[in-house]
């Protein structure tokens, strides 16, 4: 069997769990006997020295089996490729492989339209498609929060979705939906790695019998299962993940304002992450003049510690630093790696009370869960957790194995193998 995995972005080049959990499949399938894995990565213009004149699908780095699909004039709306040169060369490359299998981690920066094109050149493939969010039913980055106020949607509409696009008119919301679901019909079985994702998408119209949910399973990271540091206050944090908006920093960060705020000083936070130029305008500077107050203040009165971008090898040496693992995610979330990775490490999480997360995280079990979007929320969780005595000890026992790359495999493996 061979099987091509479509992942968007390749985690070396841009960190994001999606490209993670593609990457985690590519390299455990290729470990099972019988089946020959190779990998189709995209990229951006944000790494321009990758593109060569010319070019539309190219080796990466040297390595056996992975290849760079080079995005250009995608149209965001209805994520689309207005290149033609580079679909006809993922047409060509489609027919030079010829897998057995077409997994696609995504369709942005890819486009939509592939999934068809798929279809057209290769009728007897079997086609698969894992959800890591909502892109095909929200136009808001596909994270379902109402631009109006910031709440969680749990549903699309024309109207609904017009609110939060004044600009765009109800009917061209009935297009995009229609023209998802068209070119999403090629698709012969869904993946998603939560139950509440799938229950989202059957809700939306796709058809329950052919969304499968799969859990995320992860090697586990050099250092997972060392001991644990003694230390007398466990209350130290850390965030680990991408700066953008949804993944929340900036709530973290009002959190810590409020906490000192009040006078609350004994705990410390150390954000992992990089890509804050996806962030809005507005969150990019919010975080970055918290960056410079925090700079400004004197050594010992820090409380905050920005890392900044970090290797998959370098998680163990970062996590050793810190006692609780902070999700201060502002969207539903699907299934944010960054709580098993945590997990993995014996280190209890701190997450908002909805979706993916709370699906993860048992409260009071293996971490705290907060009030959705509430600085204040957040800010007392962090309070208990810093101070509150067998707190973490308690919470840290009660943490369950996590689901592993092997088991994850021999889902898909399953799937794969489905008529």
């Amino acid at each position: 069997m061979k099987v091509l995995l479509l992942s968007v972005f390749h985690p070396d080049l841009v960190r994001g769990g999606a490209q993670q959990i593609a990457w985690e499949l590519f390299e455990g399938l290729k470990q099972v006997p019988g089946v020959e894995a190779v990998l189709l990565a995209s990229t951006d213009r944000s790494l321009p020295a990758l593109y060569k004149t010319g070019a539309c699908i190219t080796g990466f780095d040297g390595r056996t089996d992975e290849y760079l699909f080079l995005t250009n004039d995608l149209d965001p709306w209805w994520h689309k490729s207005s290149d033609a040169r580079l679909v006809e060369a993922y047409a060509a490359f489609l027919q030079q492989v010829r897998p057995d299998v077409v997994h696609f981690h995504h369709f942005m920066t890819f486009g939509i339209e592939l999934l068809t094109l798929t279809r057209r050149v290769l009728p007897s493939s079997r086609i698969v498609f894992t959800f890591h969010e909502f892109l095909a039913i929200c136009a808001a980055d596909g994270h379902m929060i109402r631009r109006t106020d910031g709440s969680l949607c749990d549903h699309a509409t024309p109207v609904r979705c017009h609110q939060c696009f004044p600009e765009v008119a109800p009917e061209r919301f009935f297009l995009r939906t229609a023209y998802m679901k068209s070119h999403l019909s090629a698709v012969d079985v869904f993946t998603v790695p939560s139950r509440f994702m799938r229950d989202f998408y059957v809700r939306w119209g796709l058809p329950a019998d052919r969304l499968v949910h799969v859990s995320n399973g992860q090697l586990p990271p050099d250092g997972a299962g060392a001991p644990m540091p003694e230390r007398k206050q466990r209350n130290r944090f850390g965030f680990f993940g991408q700066l953008v908006d949804a993944k929340g920093v900036w709530l973290l960060l009002q959190a810590i304002d409020l906490l000192r705020t009040e006078g609350f000083v004994a705990f410390s936070v150390e954000i992992n992450g990089d890509n804050l130029r996806y962030a809005s305008d507005s969150r990019r500077a919010e975080i970055e003049r918290f960056t410079a107050a925090e700079e400004a203040r004197p050594f010992g009165e820090r409380l905050v510690t920005f890392n900044g971008s970090y290797h998959r090898a370098l998680i163990a040496e970062r996590i050793a630093r810190i006692d609780w693992c902070v999700v201060p995610s502002v969207w539903w979330e699907n299934s944010p790696i960054v709580i098993p990775e945590a997990f993995l490490f014996g280190r209890p999480v701190i997450a908002a009370d909805v979706g993916g997360q709370a699906e993860l995280v048992t409260n009071e079990r293996d971490g705290l869960l907060f009030r959705f979007a509430d600085a204040r929320s957040l800010a007392d969780t962090l309070r208990r957790a810093a101070s509150e005595p067998g707190l973490w000890q308690r919470l840290a026992s009660g943490i369950a194995p996590t689901v592993t790359r092997e088991a994850m495999v021999e889902s898909c493996l399953a799937l794969y193998a489905a008529t």
